[in-house]
């Protein structure tokens, strides 16, 4: 059951996207309402508007990527939207935990047999399966972060941020930072939306090389997992081990084993998805912010208050203020945060495009030589 009025006002990009190559080809073809102007907050549901039997016959359901809802990244900041959605407007909300990509079949029709009108599936590897799960139920709504589908059909949603943006602006300052010049790279697994993080983050680190006279390298390696914290410590503690004084991590609950390495190794770590400083308070020099829990409410909460949000993709990115850095920068020098702000700056005027594919890096390379 829908509400059958408009009382979520957001800003979005609707963008068509066609999955090609390493990468999206986006057309923009409307800007709606995303972010509140400064100083404003978001309209909840009006619970004049909605009678207590209607907000407990409403169920919004999740089934989580491999990691778990306790990931300490992408899984747990998705639930907590929801759980912020249930708190707020005291709809109710279920999820179900994916040990494995053959559970994701299951977890989506338990969902849906619990009554979820709206279901949504946390990260790209679900999205073969609900795509069948969504053609297969025309009467419930689908909603994934983090893909997006050439031929959207009418009650499915794409959300998708422009991870690359954040990602040049931390590795803008480990290269700021960097006292060995050697720096890594873990990521998860190898595919379009861990390109963005990776090539974004090399971007950064070649754009502060330039403006600052030095030679960065980067170190890239995959866990192939995004849920073997064993892996990631392996890797980042060799990266360590080998001279990279800092490492960014994009890899989920594969991350975590990265910070932990980070600890023992004395050196530093950047954080992805939330700001996980809190995990390791004197080796996360800061984290490349994507603010799922934020647009996961506000777009359950555009289409259950009515929004036409089925057919689309929904791209988010530092315009929206749906990316970005840690505020927290105890662990750097302000003027050094201060620059990084600058760089976010350029990337909203789109003065600087961070790439998010090996064939948009190597443009953007190219383009530096101008620099």
């Amino acid at each position: 059951m829908r509400f059958g009025k408009t009382f979520v006002t957001i800003i979005i990009f609707i963008t068509l996207m066609t999955l090609a190559g390493c990468g999206y080809d986006t057309e923009y073809v409307e800007v709606v309402n995303v972010w509140p102007a400064e100083g404003e907050e978001f309209d909840t549901i009006k619970e004049e508007e909605i009678s207590d039997g209607d907000k407990s016959s409403v169920i919004v359901g999740m089934v989580t990527d491999v990691g778990g809802i306790d990931d300490e990244s992408f899984n747990q900041s998705a639930w907590e939207g929801l759980q912020s959605l249930s708190s707020v407007n005291g709809i109710k909300t279920i999820y179900r935990e994916s040990d494995s990509p053959e559970d994701f079949k299951e977890n989506f029709q338990s969902i849906k047999d619990e009554g979820s009108e709206l279901c949504w599936g946390i990260g790209f590897a679900c999205a073969d399966v609900l795509l069948e799960e969504a053609k297969n139920n025309p009467g419930v709504h689908y909603a994934i972060v983090d893909s997006s589908y050439e031929n959207t059909p009418e009650n499915v949603t794409g959300l998708v941020f422009r991870a690359q943006e954040p990602s040049f602006a931390v590795g803008f300052v480990a290269a700021s930072v960097t006292r060995s010049s050697k720096i890594g790279f873990v990521g998860g697994v190898k595919g379009e939306i861990i390109d963005q993080f990776q090539y974004g983050y090399q971007a950064g680190v070649k754009y502060a090389s330039t403006l600052y006279g030095k030679n960065v390298e980067v170190v890239v390696e995959y866990a192939d997992s995004f849920a073997d914290a064993d892996k990631g410590y392996e890797i980042a503690s060799n990266m360590y081990d080998q001279g990279c004084d800092v490492v960014y991590h994009a890899a989920g609950g594969t991350g975590t084993g990265v910070i932990e390495a980070a600890k023992d190794h004395n050196h530093y770590v950047i954080g992805v998805d939330r700001d996980q400083a809190y995990l390791a308070p004197k080796n996360v020099l800061t984290s490349a912010l994507k603010k799922v829990d934020v647009a996961v409410e506000l777009v359950s909460k555009s289409y259950l208050g009515g929004e036409d949000i089925g057919g689309k993709t929904l791209s988010f990115g530092m315009t929206e203020g749906a990316v970005g850095i840690s505020e927290d920068h105890s662990n750097y020098r302000d003027e050094i945060y201060d620059a990084a702000l600058l760089v976010e700056d350029k990337i909203k005027s789109g003065e600087i495009v961070p790439p998010k594919s090996e064939s948009e890096y190597k443009d953007f390379i190219m383009s530096m030589k101008e620099f």
